[in-house]
């Protein structure tokens, strides 16, 4: 999804979410429930980021030009861009700020689309390992917190909470478009891989 259709999404107001939750079965986890609503949105981040992983391990350099359409991104394109997007949304779970190369900012977004698949691959993971570490800054209560977004040269209030959901949903709609053109050349998504069978007596 392109950065500039969640803005408007990010700016909802969100404070009251978490009085209109139904309450959760008890965790045996503690720190599952003294923080509820981290904890399920961690794990649904960590989900996407293991399957993106896996899709991107998984698919050929010879098709990273590739995509349906030349109006549509290529797969190279979306390595990049999920990247960059990784960014912009995990570092406002709190003060740690990521450390990237000069050319990972300067470089368009074009060039870098061309880049060789180990060096994408390479650094979409370095964003989701940053995203993970920045996920143990945040608890239930940092999550109403406000925050702040710049985009196009317009800075608009948010929460901490509404950039955990935008980076949910970013993840989600390019992994379903990651699947899809792996589907279209004969290539199985993660999630539609054969599960191995469960252990008996469970």
């Amino acid at each position: 999804m392109k950065t500039s259709l969640v803005i408007a999404f990010l700016a909802l107001p969100l404070g009251t979410l978490a009085a209109q939750q139904p309450g959760a079965p008890p965790s045996p986890n503690p720190a599952a429930a003294a923080n509820p609503f981290t904890t399920a949105l961690r794990v649904r981040t960590m989900n996407y980021q293991r399957n993106l992983a896996q899709a991107y391990d998984s698919i050929p350099a010879t098709i990273f030009g590739y995509s349906p359409t030349p109006a549509q991104q290529t797969i190279g394109f979306v390595a990049q861009h999920l990247a960059n997007d990784n960014y912009l949304f995990c570092e406002r779970f709190g003060a740690m700020k990521p450390t990237r190369a000069a050319t990972d900012t300067s470089t368009a977004d074009s060039v870098k689309a061309k880049w060789p698949r180990e060096t994408l691959i390479a650094k979409l993971k370095e964003s989701f390992k940053y995203c993970e570490d920045a996920y143990a800054q945040l608890d239930d209560v940092k999550l109403l917190e406000p925050v702040s977004i710049t985009f196009g040269g317009q800075t608009r209030p948010t929460t901490r909470l509404a950039m955990a959901l935008g980076h949910i949903t970013d993840m989600a709609e390019h992994y379903s478009q990651i699947a899809n053109y792996m589907r279209l050349n004969k290539i199985l998504p993660p999630t539609a891989l054969p599960r191995p069978p469960r252990p008996a007596g469970t």
